[in-house]
């Protein structure tokens, strides 16, 4: 079973909620919650096999400048940023989200197109709202 935060994770990367929604549930956390978000997008971004070459386009989708410390250090393929400092983790998380997105759309597309037992690839529907 997944935890909650792991759910909203896998949400956000397959594109099954939106990533404004993804941010400000993240900025709502306390900053160690937050440092130990970003530690399980690194964990996740491995596990989806991300690779060097998804850096350019995880920066655009981000949308923070590549001149931003993380977007400088995933370009050195340097993951730390749980440890950046307070100011440095929302820009940590957008980037992350997006080379986790990019990384787990290629492998549900290679290796899971025709289903698997992946938790994580098989979340249930999101509520529908009543209007």
């Amino acid at each position: 079973m997944l935890d909650a935060h792991e759910v909203i994770l896998n949400e956000l990367a397959q594109g099954l909620g939106p990533v404004a929604g993804g941010v400000e549930w993240f900025e709502g956390l306390s900053e160690d919650d937050q440092r130990k978000v970003l530690h399980a997008l690194v964990l996740f971004c491995g596990q989806a096999r991300a690779r060097e070459d998804d850096v350019p386009e995880s920066i655009a989708r981000s949308g923070i400048r590549p001149t931003h410390t993380p977007a400088v250090m995933l370009t050195k393929w340097r993951f730390g940023m749980d440890r950046l400092p307070a100011y440095e983790l929302t820009k940590s998380f957008r980037l992350l989200v997006a080379l986790f997105s990019i990384a787990d759309t290629r492998r549900r597309t290679l290796y899971c197109a025709g289903g698997c037992g992946h938790a994580w690839h098989n979340l249930p529907d999101p509520p529908s709202n009543a209007t």
